[in-house]
């Protein structure tokens, strides 16, 4: 079986310039910050970051965005980091807003398979420019496509030697269901454990999906 617990160097390689990223987190909490700051370091550029929000200035993918290494957020929430509604505004980086729930919808259709998700969130308002409406038994909804990514970076509580991981509390969020919707996924881990010491009915992303795993210092 593939070692797949490996050096932060050796993670965030497969980061590269111009990549989709999802980042799990709900205002930093559950955000992988260790990998960040090696991010940070290392000066990736040009990333699409899909995020439940922006966080803030100095905690979560927030530090990204004010390092000037984000082209484009895809978030459901910007308001905690002034410096992404700055960016927005003046034009230096694309911020697509989308509801928190059709955020992890269309997340989760990339995960499961799907074509899209139908849902009458957004319609008549700005959320609808440039989508299809899809008319159901006389109601209409909006034809909101998946967001796959290359990358997710992950944060779990417990995590073994295996691959297989605990978001202890509202760590959860974003984490399990971004997990199952990119190419590569790296879990930083709080506490690396042995395989087969965590309950598999507590575990909340199995071992298939990660594939590189960072202890968090």
């Amino acid at each position: 079986m593939r070692k797949k617990i490996v050096s932060m160097e050796e993670a965030i390689s497969h980061i590269k310039d111009g990549m989709t990223v999802h980042f799990g987190g709900f205002l930093a909490c559950g955000t992988a910050e260790n990998i960040v700051t090696a991010l940070i370091e290392k000066g990736v550029k040009d990333l699409t970051i899909v995020c439940n929000d922006t966080a803030f200035v100095d905690r979560g993918v927030g530090r990204l965005v004010v390092n000037n290494q984000v082209k484009k957020v895809i978030a459901s929430h910007i308001g905690t980091n002034p410096e992404t509604g700055k960016k927005m505004h003046d034009g230096t980086m694309e911020v697509e807003l989308v509801p928190q729930g059709t955020l992890a919808e269309r997340v989760r259709a990339a995960g499961y398979g799907l074509g899209g998700v139908l849902t009458p969130t957004g319609l008549g308002t700005v959320v609808q420019e440039g989508k299809s409406i899809v008319n159901v038994d006389g109601k209409d909804y909006l034809l909101e496509k998946p967001i796959k990514a290359d990358v997710a970076v992950l944060f779990g509580s417990k995590v073994d030697e295996q691959g297989n991981v605990i978001c202890e509390k509202t760590t959860k969020n974003f984490n399990p269901l971004m997990a199952t919707a990119a190419d590569v996924v790296i879990v930083e881990a709080l506490e690396i454990v042995p395989a087969g010491s965590l309950s598999p009915e507590h575990l909340d992303i199995s071992k298939i999906f990660v594939d590189y795993i960072v202890e968090s210092k």
